[in-house]
């Protein structure tokens, strides 16, 4: 079955990385965050991927988000180094992938993921979007980690934690250009239900990255759930395509401390999940402060629904 059948009928995505990486004791108070894993503790990051394969993740995120050379470099490794830790960070997935494959007969899949330059920043401005690059900017603080994740061969590419419209449209432009085969889904970061996070409407976004052909999912992660369902109700007033979801836990990102503020409210990912479903999200997942036991509900939930 294609992606995109695949895509129609309903994926479960993983959680959240860092939360997973923590627990086993990596450092991420840092401007590399989960990179920092990719120099030097990768068994770490091949578990993480592992326990979401077990909590039911049909596809994981790779540990890219963060990792761009210019932040390797800035941080005092070689431009080799740089490019041998994103690289890395493809091919772990894919092991962990492949492992679980010749374990359980299942076959997964692997996004290489795309964070917004104000991942970069490290300064919380992917929930924000106050940053403005020309569209050349963009595409050539990206090209450096985008060609390396490309050549690992991932079975697509996860745009995604993007708080405006320009930039992921920057990297569309040239994918179309240069490598329009391979599937794409963007995500978004929003401010409000109606808008993404530099004010830029649902709307608007939506009509415009469904132009491109080689997309084949939109949607939005890294928000509360609470926004969920009246933000995918305006994505579908602009697109029949299969949308995307990966809320975290109602959280506020603290970009001082790098560390997400303690939250109190309590998500019911079976329900959400159906929920969701009928708003038409098909790839499900969860994102910061989400873990395997978030992913266990979800895919459960997403296999019943599909047997029906």
């Amino acid at each position: 079955m294609s992606l995109r059948d695949l895509a129609k009928k309903g994926i479960v995505l993983d959680g959240a990385m860092s939360d997973e990486l923590e627990k086993q004791g990596v450092e991420t108070n840092n401007k590399l965050w989960t990179a920092t894993a990719l120099i030097d503790q990768l068994d770490k990051v091949y578990k993480a991927h592992t326990d979401y394969f077990e909590a039911g993740a049909e596809l994981v995120i790779t540990d890219t988000y963060q990792a761009n050379v210019q932040a390797f470099i800035s941080a005092g490794y070689s431009r080799k180094d740089a490019n041998q830790f994103i690289s890395n960070a493809v091919t772990i997935a894919q092991k962990a992938r492949d492992d679980f494959e010749k374990k359980t007969g299942k076959h997964n899949l692997v996004a290489a993921t795309i964070g917004a330059y104000g991942a970069y920043l490290a300064n919380g401005s992917e929930y924000r979007g106050d940053y403005d690059l020309a569209q050349s900017d963009y595409v050539d603080f990206h090209l450096p980690r985008l060609k390396l994740v490309l050549a690992q061969k991932p079975d697509l590419l996860a745009i995604e934690t993007q708080p405006k419209l320009d930039e992921p449209v920057a990297l569309l432009d040239w994918l179309q250009e240069n490598q329009p085969d391979i599937p794409v889904y963007v995500s978004f970061t929003l401010k409000d239900t109606q808008h993404l996070s530099d004010g830029t409407s649902i709307e608007e976004a939506a009509q415009k990255i469904a132009t491109y052909p080689q997309v084949f999912a939109i949607g939005m992660n890294c928000v509360s759930p609470k926004l969920v369902t009246p933000a995918l109700q305006e994505f579908q007033k602009a697109t029949d395509l299969p949308l995307v979801v990966y809320p975290n836990l109602g959280a506020s990102y603290d970009p001082t401390i790098k560390q997400w503020r303690a939250f109190k409210d309590k998500f019911d990912f079976n329900q959400l999940t159906k929920e969701w479903y009928q708003n038409g999200a098909r790839l499900i997942g969860g994102c910061c402060t989400t873990g395997p036991k978030e992913i266990k509900e979800i895919s459960t939930t997403l296999r019943k629904i599909r047997e029906e």
